[in-house]
C-alpha cells in the first residue's frame, strides 16, 4: 500500500547560469589563454633583466680595454715631405684701392709604398673583473717593405721647393696606450725612433711621426717596423700600400674575420689559426701619392661585435678635415682587414636566445597541463595554473644567474632540473597521481631539451625549431580527437 505520508519528490535542480559559467570549459580555456598573454608582462621584465647583465658586462669590458689597451688599428707606413708654395691676393681697401698681398703658406706631400708585408703574431687571453671578463691580446707587428720614387711631375711641384731634410713616415695606431716598446723605423742604414704627432698632419686616429732625411731627393728605399702593442677583442690592418701581404696568426680557435676582405687562405684548429691575404690597391680610395690632404684619411663606422637582437651598432663619428685632392677619399672598416676574438661562450647572447622561446614554452606546457586535466578527470585550479607560470618564469632569472658563475651548459642543466622537479611536484601535490607526475615531468623535460638543442644548431635553428613546434601541435590536434568536447555542453 502506498504510503501517503511522503512528501512528492522533487526534480532535480538545475544548474544556475553562473554555475554553469563557473564550470565551463571553454571560459577556462579562455582565462589560460589570457594568463599566458599576461605572462608576457614577466617575461619582458626578464629580457629586460638580461639587457641590464649585457651592458653592465659591456660596460666593465670597455673599462678593462681602456686600461690596458682598445681595439688597434694599425696603419701606414706614409712618407710625407713638407713643401712651401706661394699665392696672391688682391684686396680692396676703404678708398678703392686694390693692393696685392703676397702669401707663403706649408703643406705636405704624401708617398705610401709601393710594397707591404704585414706579419702579425697574436696571443688573445681573458681578462676578468669579478664575474665579467673580455678578450685582451699582446701582439707583435712586423711592417716590411719599400718606397718607390715619387713623381713630382704628376704633383705639379717643384722639387727645390721641397724641405727634403724635414721628411717624415707617418704610420697609425689607434690606441697609443696600448705601446709596449717605443717602435723604431729601420730605413736605409738609419733607425730612428717614432714620436706621437701633432695636429698638424693627423692621417689617422693616433698619428705617430719618425723624422727621416732625405737630402738626396730620393724616396726610393726598403724600410721595416717593428710593433710591440696590446689591444683588446680585435686587431685590424688598414692596407694603404699598392700591393698589401698580410699574415695574422694567433692562439685562439674562435676567431672571425671581418673587414672588407675574408683571407684567401686560412687554417682554424683548437689551438690556433692562421690567415694570409693579399690586397691589390684596385679598390684603394687614395693615390699612390698626393698633395695637401692631412686629415684623417678612414673612418670607423662599427667597431663593434655585438647582439644585434638587443644592441645595434652606432655609427663612429670622427672629424675629418675637407681635402684639396680630389682623388683622396675618406676610407672605411670595408677597406680594412679585421680579426675579431670572440669569446667561445656568450652566455647573455645564449640566455637571450633562450628567452626568445620563453611564451612558446609556457603556452605548451599550459596547453598540455589542460588537455592531462580533461582526460584523466583531475582539475587544476587557474591559481596553480598562475604558480606553474611563475616557475617557469623564473627559470629564466635562474639560467641567468648561474651561467654567470658556472658557464651556461651546466646553469641551464640545473636550472632546468630545478623547474621540473619542482612543477612535477607541485602535480603531485595537486592530483596525488604519481602517473601523471613522472608523464609531466617527461612533457616537459623534452621541451628543454628541444629548446637547448635548436641553441646548439645555429644555422638550422630555425627550421629544426619550425618543425618540432609542428610536430608538437599535430600531437596536440590528435590528442584532442580523443577528447569529447561536447560532453561539456551537455554537463
Amino acid at each position: 500500500m502506498e504510503n501517503q505520508n511522503n512528501p512528492p519528490a522533487f526534480p532535480p535542480s538545475q544548474p544556475t547560469f553562473f554555475e554553469r559559467l563557473a564550470n565551463s570549459v571553454i571560459l577556462k580555456l579562455g582565462i589560460i589563454l589570457f594568463l599566458v598573454l599576461l605572462l608576457l608582462i614577466p617575461m619582458e621584465s626578464v629580457k629586460d633583466l638580461i639587457r641590464e647583465r649585457k651592458n653592465r658586462d659591456q660596460s666593465v669590458s670597455n673599462e678593462i680595454a681602456s686600461k690596458w689597451g682598445d681595439k688597434q688599428v694599425v696603419s701606414g707606413p706614409v712618407i710625407g715631405i713638407p713643401y712651401t708654395y706661394s699665392y696672391s691676393v688682391n684686396t680692396t681697401d676703404e678708398k678703392g684701392k686694390i693692393t696685392v698681398e703676397n702669401h707663403v703658406e706649408k703643406d705636405y706631400v704624401f708617398l705610401v709604398s709601393k710594397k707591404l708585408d704585414v706579419e702579425s703574431t697574436v696571443e688573445p687571453t681573458y681578462l676578468k673583473r669579478g664575474i665579467y671578463q673580455t678578450v685582451v691580446y699582446n701582439a707583435t707587428v712586423a711592417l716590411r717593405g719599400e718606397f718607390d720614387e715619387i713623381d713630382l711631375v704628376r704633383l705639379d711641384l717643384n722639387p727645390e721647393d721641397l724641405a727634403w731634410e724635414n721628411a717624415k713616415v707617418f704610420i697609425g695606431l689607434s690606441d697609443l696606450k696600448g705601446i709596449k716598446a717605443i717602435p723604431k723605423l729601420s730605413m736605409g742604414q738609419d733607425e730612428v725612433e717614432f714620436e706621437v704627432g701633432n695636429a698638424d698632419v693627423a692621417l689617422f686616429e693616433q698619428t705617430m711621426v719618425a723624422n727621416v732625411d732625405l737630402s738626396d731627393r730620393s724616396t726610393k728605399n726598403e724600410f721595416e717596423i717593428n710593433l710591440d702593442i696590446r689591444g683588446s677583442r680585435n686587431l685590424t690592418v688598414f692596407p694603404t700600400s699598392n700591393e698589401t701581404s698580410i699574415v695574422v696568426s694567433g692562439t685562439w680557435d674562435n676567431p672571425s674575420f671581418n673587414g672588407g676582405f675574408l683571407p684567401e687562405d686560412r687554417a682554424i684548429s683548437e689551438q690556433d689559426f692562421t690567415a694570409k691575404w693579399r690586397i691589390p690597391s684596385f679598390s684603394r680610395k687614395f693615390p699612390q701619392q698626393w698633395k695637401g690632404a692631412r686629415g684623417r684619411m678612414y673612418q670607423i663606422m662599427n667597431y663593434e661585435v655585438t647582439d644585434a637582437d638587443y644592441y645595434p651598432a652606432t655609427a663612429t663619428t670622427v672629424p675629418y678635415s675637407a681635402s684639396s685632392e680630389p682623388n683622396v677619399h675618406l676610407s672605411t672598416e670595408q677597406d680594412m682587414v679585421q680579426v675579431n676574438f670572440l669569446e667561445s661562450v656568450n652566455n647573455y647572447q645564449r640566455t637571450t636566445r633562450v628567452a626568445k622561446y620563453g611564451i612558446l614554452v609556457v603556452l605548451l606546457t599550459f596547453t598540455s597541463l589542460f588537455f592531462t586535466e580533461v582526460i584523466k578527470k583531475q582539475r587544476v585550479h587557474i591559481v596553480q595554473y598562475v604558480l606553474i607560470g611563475c616557475a617557469m618564469v623564473l627559470f629564466y632569472s635562474l639560467l641567468l644567474s648561474l651561467s654567470e658563475y658556472i658557464g651556461f651548459n651546466f646553469a641551464y642543466l640545473i636550472a632546468a632540473l630545478a623547474t621540473i622537479i619542482l612543477i612535477s611536484s607541485f602535480i603531485f601535490g595537486i592530483t596525488r597521481d604519481k602517473k601523471i607526475a613522472f608523464i609531466f615531468s617527461g612533457i616537459l623535460s623534452a621541451f628543454y631539451v628541444f629548446i637547448y638543442s635548436l641553441m646548439q644548431l645555429q644555422d638550422y635553428s630555425l627550421i629544426v625549431g619550425t618543425i618540432g613546434v609542428f610536430v608538437i601541435l599535430a600531437l596536440l590536434m590528435r590528442l584532442s580527437i580523443r577528447v569529447n568536447w561536447y560532453q561539456f555542453e551537455r554537463k
